[in-house]
């Protein structure tokens, strides 16, 4: 039997999911074996300490704090080496490929004992570096797109213009029509990043309020051409087979929209910001945790993910 001073972790951070702003819930894991924990490394979105302490320090329970409304997962351990405190990171946003070890990842920060004290740091300075940094990192993956579907569009032009390859061999009718349907088969399923990271990024485009206020025509069909692409993804997913040429004369001026006018876009997204969650009262009063209870480990293996 093993005992410790500190709070159970499932205790800790239910307190704090109360305190946090908006609909949070929490839940325990259990890492019995040190695989278990390892499992975590490559999911965290961190760089800072609890991305290192999960490779490099033993963590055998772990708390999950679960934003229900936006989906922010965030991870809430013990600090190592510590009597008291707790470190806070969190999880790569849903749509996102990055995990640890991307060096535009935000920071995880270190929490006091005290749950209303640990969510105002949290909500103050956790989640508005957190949401800033998802928030770049949906724009740097359309623009890898477009910048991806625009190089071969260049390219498919060049080939149409001159009826040959780009080794300067000459290129048959037959194969040009090959190539047009890989091309375009090629740009609709890299625009998929865009349906999916476009949407809240045009969102939180204020052009008036910016440097390019006559932008806002041109955010206003790149929106629509957004709408036009999803309906079509829904009609792909729910509907019947939909032959190549039709899919293909649905998609392309949509795609085209982007490519020609994605830039505006993309620089009006980088003076855009993320929409702040709302803060917590001023006049909330700062709550500390209960007194620490003596735990056993037959006490830490009762709760279960």
């Amino acid at each position: 039997m093993h005992t410790s001073s500190r709070r159970f972790i499932g205790d800790a951070a239910r307190d704090l999911a109360r305190q946090l702003p908006g609909q949070w819930t929490a839940s325990v894991a259990i890492h019995s074996h040190p695989a278990w924990q390892e499992d975590l490394v490559p999911w965290i979105w961190d760089s800072g300490e609890i991305g290192r302490a999960l490779q490099s320090e033993r963590i055998p329970y772990a708390a999950l704090l679960t934003d229900t409304v936006h989906g922010t997962t965030l991870l809430f351990i013990e600090r190592p080496g510590r009597q008291l405190g707790y470190l806070v990171g969190a999880f790569a946003s849903e749509g996102l490929e990055e995990g640890y070890g991307d060096p535009h990842a935000p920071r995880s920060i270190v929490l006091p004992p005290f749950a209303g004290r640990a969510a105002q740091a949290v909500t103050d300075r956790y989640l508005p570096s957190y949401e800033q940094a998802v928030h770049a990192c949906r724009a740097t993956a359309i623009a890898a797109v477009l910048g991806s579907i625009r190089s071969e569009h260049d390219t498919w032009q060049a080939m149409v213009a001159s009826g040959r390859y780009s080794d300067a061999a000459p290129i048959t009718a037959a194969a040009l029509g090959a190539t047009t349907e890989e091309f375009l088969d090629h740009a609709w399923r890299r625009s998929l990043t865009v349906l999916d990271h476009a949407p809240t990024l045009i969102d939180r485009c204020r052009p008036a309020s910016s440097p390019w206020p006559n932008d806002a025509a041109t955010l206003s069909r790149l929106a629509d051409a957004v709408t036009d692409a999803e309906t079509l993804r829904d009609e792909l997913v729910h509907g019947g087979p939909v032959p190549s040429q039709e899919r293909h004369a649905h998609a392309w001026p949509a795609i085209e929209t982007w490519v020609t006018d994605g830039e505006i876009f993309l620089h009006q997204a980088s003076v855009s910001a993320p929409h702040r969650r709302p803060a917590l009262p001023v006049s909330a009063p700062v709550r500390p945790s209960p007194q620490p209870v003596p735990r056993t480990a037959a006490t830490d293996r009762s709760p279960t993910t």
